[in-house]
């Protein structure tokens, strides 16, 4: 009997994800086949301007030029017009494609260059690792908001160029995730046999700790995807990130900003998919971590 209580309390156990996971997880899909298929629904023309229905009300009936036509017809504002006439569901739509693109590539950029350095600091130690953290140091140092000012005003609002200075931003947390990782693995038993059979150091670092370093940095990744994505909205506030004709979430709760008294659905229907958005990577990346962490603890 008592043996068989011990095999029970020693058996690990499954850990579920839960509702909250797979409700963000469908959020999350629904979001990337919007933006995928943005250019191909039934809907008004992003840039189609109703004059006479400015700022209508989710559910008013206008006219819209669909996509693909130059004809004006009947159309249903489901989530309402913006105070030019244009269609809130399509340039939700739209702009799905401007700040999952942001939050999604500018991390990656993070990911490969962040952690390319906190590997190589994590496994070779010295001074690499000493050169790597006062580098990180000095990029953590210097203010995010005037890098990211003077970047965007000497080469411009464009998409790239957002991506690109997210993305460098985000690599010393990147480089800290990894580092710590590997200094976590450098000394685990199969990297000792990798070195004893006398492994190279680029094969120890591909075949055996990557794929342990990669995991926990996709999870962070996630996390860093729903900061990035929130701070290009702050960005659109100050005229730091994408410029029309160009559409993102960031510059549609922007541009509802006059209006939140006479037609607050301008500002608040986007920033409520925002918000879900956000919540949903915040969700799945915690759920992910902590399933992470269990399986860790039981080794």
């Amino acid at each position: 009997m008592a043996e068989a209580v011990e095999e029970v309390a020693l058996r690990p156990r499954r850990r579920r994800l839960g509702l909250a996971f797979w409700l963000s997880v469908v959020w999350l899909s629904l979001m990337c086949l919007g933006a995928l298929t943005a250019d191909f629904l039934p809907v008004a023309q992003h840039d189609s301007m109703d004059f006479l229905s400015p700022a209508a009300p989710p559910g008013a009936v206008g006219e819209q030029a669909l996509q693909g036509s130059e004809e004006f017809v009947e159309y249903t504002y489901w989530l309402g017009a913006d105070n030019l006439g244009r269609d809130i569901l399509s340039r939700l739509l739209k702009g799905s494609q401007t700040s999952l693109m942001i939050g999604l590539l500018a991390p990656l950029i993070g990911l490969l260059i962040g952690g390319t350095l906190g590997m190589t600091a994590g496994y070779y130690r010295g001074w690499i690792e000493a050169a790597v953290v006062a580098g990180i140091d000095v990029i953590l140092a210097f203010p995010a908001l005037v890098l990211l000012t003077a970047v965007i005003f000497y080469a411009g609002a464009t998409i790239p160029n957002v991506i690109i200075s997210l993305g460098f931003l985000s690599v010393p947390a990147f480089t800290r995730v990894a580092r710590a990782t590997t200094l976590s693995f450098a000394q685990r038993e199969f990297v000792l046999a990798a070195r004893a059979s006398g492994a190279s150091d680029l094969r120890i670092l591909v075949r055996e700790l990557l794929p342990n370093v990669l995991v926990p940095m996709l999870v962070y990744g996630l996390l860093v995807t729903a900061v990035l994505i929130v701070v290009e909205g702050v960005l659109s506030f100050l005229g730091l990130s994408v410029q029309a004709p160009a559409v993102s979430w960031g510059n549609l709760i922007e541009s509802g900003r006059d209006y939140l008294q006479e037609a607050p659905h301008i500002t608040f229907i986007p920033a409520g998919v925002m918000c879900l958005t956000v919540l949903s990577f915040n969700l799945i990346g915690d759920q992910l971590r902590n399933l992470g962490d269990t399986r860790e603890s039981r080794l």
